[in-house]
Order: C-alpha cells, then structure tokens, then sequence
C-alpha cells in the first residue's frame, strides 16, 4: 500500500513538537460546476520544532503517534518571510 503525502499550510504551532496543516482542495460542485474550496486540518508531528505558522509543508502518513497525530513533517517547502526577518534580527 502506498504511504500518503500532501502539501499544505502551517496555520498552528503553539503545542510542542505539534503542527496544525490546512489542506485545501477545490473541486467544482457535482451540480453546479462552481469551483468550492474544503479545508481539511490535520495534527502532524515535528519533532525539532522547526515549523512556524506560514509555512509550506509537506507531510506524509505515520503510524498513531498520539490520540489525534497520524502524520509526520517530511520537509519545509517554502519558509515564511516574518521568520527569516526575524532570525536575521536575533543574529548580529
């Protein structure tokens, strides 16, 4: 069986070594063929805290890590702005 991966958004990241992803999908209504857009969230295990809310993930399917934590961070596709201003600020 084949693992499962998505990509999608950093929305949380206030529980440690936890992230909340948003994953959008559109698809056009069965009957009326407008464009509707779904958001599933899913609770995903990163383990160095290195994800910051605004970041692009990808994630991949895992074993029951806790009660809701099923998905594990695979890597940070794009790094949000305010995050590199910042560590660039704390640097010098």
């Amino acid at each position: 069986m084949a693992v499962k991966e998505r990509v999608g958004l950093v929305v949380s990241d206030k529980m440690q070594k936890t992230v909340v992803v948003a994953i959008e999908n559109r698809s056009p209504h069965p009957k009326y063929g407008k464009i509707v857009v779904r958001t599933q969230r899913y609770k995903v295990h990163d383990e160095e805290n290195k994800c910051v809310v605004g970041d692009r993930v990808r994630i991949q399917e895992t074993r029951p890590l806790s009660k809701t934590k099923r998905w594990v961070v695979i890597d940070i596709l794009n790094r949000t702005v305010a995050t590199t201003e910042a560590t660039e600020e704390a640097q010098p």
